[in-house]
């Protein structure tokens, strides 16, 4: 048994568990392996073992991993910060996009999203911790963004995605999780039909899953330690 698997493995074992724990539906919780800065390789051998969904921050590293592994049906989820110059390639080459946190950002993935593809499937990114030094609009402007964005053709709004800040003392707060649920509550309130709740790390993702998370983005868990000191 590789690693890969065995920490596949591991980290499904403990979604079940922390989904039992918080008594929601079995299947209520999907895994996005967060692949960054990991080799195609280690894709194809978690792939292998079950995972099809898979998480890329950064554009070209992304497009060169799809290249080497277009024999395989895979699904790609952009979750890194949005540079203008790249949303062609982003719209082009991806299912999902988890990082959209402004009007502008959706815009040009719509209108570049080719007609051929099924609509983008996107995530508001919030700001939930307030950190000047991380992406993501403010809790506040939530309601108008979403409104702003579900009307975009070629785009599916499906929820929100948040990295809350670091837990000090090693001590994981809930608090930033239940914000991101009741925000989500309070658009599906004014019938938005929202799906989605993207949150919750290898460290936190316990927590995550109490508090409402559908989709939890685990890297670290599965493909071993980062030498840039990065979590996920």
């Amino acid at each position: 048994m590789t690693a890969i698997l065995s920490n596949l493995q591991a980290t499904r074992e403990a979604i079940i568990q922390a989904t039992r724990n918080a008594q929601r539906e079995a299947n209520a919780v999907s895994l996005l392996a967060v692949s960054k800065t990991f080799s195609a390789q280690a894709v194809r051998e978690a792939y292998q073992a079950g995972q099809c969904a898979f998480g890329e921050n950064y554009v070209q590293e992304a497009l060169d991993k799809m290249a080497l592994l277009q024999d395989l049906p895979l699904v790609w989820h952009f979750i890194g910060p949005i540079q203008s110059n790249k949303t062609r390639l982003i719209a082009e080459n991806f299912a999902w996009v988890h990082g959209v946190d402004r009007l502008k950002i959706a815009q040009r993935l719509s209108e570049q999203r080719p007609v051929y593809l099924p609509p983008l499937n996107i995530c508001l990114q919030v700001n939930v911790s307030g950190e000047a030094s991380k992406s993501g609009i403010a809790p506040e402007a939530v309601l108008t963004l979403a409104h702003e964005v579900a009307t975009l053709p070629n785009l599916r709004l499906r929820g929100l995605m948040a990295i809350p800040a670091p837990a000090l003392a090693g001590e994981i707060q809930p608090a930033p999780f239940v914000k991101m649920r009741q925000l989500l509550q309070a658009l599906n309130q004014q019938d938005m039909a929202l799906d989605t709740l993207s949150m919750g790390m290898s460290h936190d993702f316990p927590v995550a899953i109490q508090e409402g998370a559908t989709m939890v983005r685990v890297g670290t868990a599965i493909f071993g330690s980062r030498t840039s000191g990065e979590h996920t």
